[in-house]
Order: structure tokens, then C-alpha cells, then sequence
């Protein structure tokens, strides 16, 4: 099974999909700090360029990408789902 996500570092809440994700699609997603894989199953489709939840986020919680905060989650998201502007909104305009 070849790598369909990349994740930028260790302390990240989501993956970036380089390939199209299937909904229900069981997918290899790579480390990019150290090359270490993990698996994720997917909940809906996920378009290429788009991110995947590696864990539960509650609704408030802040998202972390690249090891930083990219912003919040805007409702409770399940390991698995499409992490978007649906779900996710930037902490840089309040």
C-alpha cells in the first residue's frame, strides 16, 4: 500500500491527502520529520490537496499543523473525516 497522505510533523492533528481518498478507503499516511508511516480509514471523500483527521478534535480545540496552530475546529471531528472550511476556521481573523 502506497502513501496517499503526508503529515509534516509528529504533533499533528491532520494529514494532506496527494491522491484522491475514497470514503471508507483505508490509507498509508507518511511522517514527513522522519519518515514513519501510520494508517487512517477514511470517513467521506477527500480530495486531493485536502486534509484528513489523524485523531477526534472536540469542537473548540485547536488544530495543529506543520507543529503549529492553523486553527479550530468548529464542530466535534471524528479520526477519519475531511477537515475543511466545513469544520476548521483560521485563528488569524477573529
Amino acid at each position: 500500500m502506497s502513501a496517499k497522505a503526508l503529515i509534516h510533523a509528529h504533533p499533528d492533528f491532520v494529514a494532506v491527502a496527494t491522491d484522491d481518498i475514497a470514503r471508507n478507503e483505508e490509507i498509508v499516511a507518511v511522517y514527513m520529520d522522519d519518515g514513519k508511516e501510520t494508517k487512517v480509514k477514511s470517513r467521506e471523500e477527500i480530495p486531493l490537496g485536502h486534509k484528513i483527521a489523524l485523531r477526534n478534535i472536540p469542537a473548540g480545540e485547536k488544530v495543529i499543523e506543520y507543529d503549529e496552530v492553523i486553527g479550530a475546529a468548529t464542530k466535534d471531528i471524528a479520526t477519519g473525516d475531511h477537515v475543511h472550511t466545513h469544520n476548521l476556521k483560521s485563528l488569524r481573523w477573529k
